[in-house]
């Protein structure tokens, strides 16, 4: 019998049933809607917190009281998309297919820069140009009055922000592939996974090896000057959105399926911790502590041996990780609200509502998948039927099947 974690009902026989992907994972992004939902990565600089919101706006918070500094309206949602600060500037996209360079002192734009559509991951600040990839599948690289230079194009949209190490930059797209590129834009690289790569934290880099994942599983470790693949290790069903953070030789990677794992270089598990639900995108490490949080709307904050120091719970999913600065942790919530917490406690200090309280819409975090049934329970038939999993209220999905007929069983879960 097989039972997972969260559908502790749930059980069948392993060879009744498969779990495949029928959508893509991006379309979730899709569904989000206009509401307060805070999905960033905030950025922390001088006392001050600066962060974004499905709202439109971007907003400059002071960091001791939670107090609003200022807030800029854009022309798009940001979902998932988090600012780049460099000096004076905050650089950030919306679903408004623009790229915003906003003077954080005079608090207006600078310049605008406009793609074939939304521009979907943070951009890269380095050596006086920006980078920033869009849903039209390119990679724009501008310079800092905001004029075009050149742009790469791959075969699908890019919700994968880029990093650069060594002098090359590096990203995943929806076709699949994860690229290396020159600083002028030619491809020196490209290597094949078995998906759509999508993430709103860029990937990390350790003894000249590059480590992402896919929503194909699997978890990869690829040279980063010649793009071949040291290893790849499975980690789950229900894919892959998390960037991989390289600590004391230790991988640390969370799943869709709500586990955080430990790695050691070789891809060897060290250890797992089960989050109860859908792991954010990344984790924060900071005094040897490891910082996440997870749909369920709880942050944890555990020890590099996996166990837990302490956790806080929030009325919304946190899906990117916590920014530490001066003993504090820093984070958003779909719930409309930026959080405060003591980083060695896990102690709420303030929290800052963001300028609508109505929550954004989204579609569950498994509707892209679907559970294929091989053969009736009662083993009195061998019609396949395939089970969506869709969420009807918050700890039951309901499995429906594309002949309309409905399943007798019903999957209780911790997942929201």
């Amino acid at each position: 019998m097989i039972e997972r974690s969260g559908f502790s009902d749930f059980t069948m026989e392993l060879e009744d049933f498969e779990i495949r992907k029928s959508n893509m994972l991006i379309d979730r992004l899709h569904s989000v809607t206009f509401g307060g939902s805070v999905h960033c990565i905030p950025a922390v600089m001088d006392g001050v917190v600066y962060f974004s919101s499905c709202d439109y706006y971007v907003y400059a918070v002071d960091a001791k009281n939670g107090k609003r500094i200022w807030d800029f309206k854009t022309n798009g949602m940001m979902p998932g998309y988090s600012p780049e600060l460099h000096e004076n500037v905050l650089y950030i996209g919306t679903t408004g297919k623009t790229l915003y360079a906003i003077d954080i002192t005079t608090r207006k734009s600078l310049w605008e820069f406009n793609a074939g559509n939304a521009v979907t991951t943070k951009p890269l600040f380095y050596k006086g140009r920006i980078y920033a990839g869009s849903e039209d599948g390119n990679l724009y690289c501008v310079d800092t009055d905001g004029k075009e230079i050149w742009r790469f194009t791959t075969g699908k949209g890019l919700f994968y922000s880029v990093s650069e190490h060594n002098g090359k930059l590096y990203f995943g797209s929806g076709d699949g592939y994860f690229y290396c590129l020159s600083l002028d834009g030619k491809e020196i690289w490209r290597f094949k996974t078995g998906d759509e790569i999508y993430c709103e934290a860029p990937a990390n880099f350790h003894k000249g090896i590059v480590y992402f994942a896919s929503v194909d599983n699997y978890l990869y470790a690829v040279d980063a000057e010649t793009g071949k693949e040291k290893w790849k290790i499975p980690t789950g069903k229900y894919g892959n959105c998390f960037s991989p953070v390289i600590h004391n030789d230790v991988i640390y990677h969370g799943s869709r399926d709500g586990v955080l794992y430990a790695f050691d270089l070789d891809g060897k598990e060290k250890w797992r911790f089960n989050a109860g639900s859908l792991v954010g995108v990344s984790v924060t490490i900071n005094k040897d502590r490891i910082y996440f949080g997870c749909e369920e709307g709880i942050v944890f904050c555990l020890s590099p041996e996996g166990k837990e120091i302490w956790r806080t719970k929030v009325s919304g999913p946190v899906w990117c990780p916590p920014v530490i600065s001066e003993g504090k942790a820093y984070f958003g919530s779909w719930d409309c609200h930026l959080y405060c917490v003591n980083a060695e406690t896990g102690k709420e200090i303030w929290s800052f509502p963001t300028s609508t309280q109505v929550v954004s819409n989204v579609d569950p975090p498994y509707k892209a998948w679907e559970v294929e049934i091989k053969k009736e329970r009662n083993d009195t038939g061998n019609r396949e039927n395939a089970i969506n999993i869709e969420k009807t209220g918050k700890d039951e999905y309901s499995m429906e099947s594309e002949y309309s007929v409905k399943s007798e069983y019903v999957m209780e879960s911790e997942y929201g």
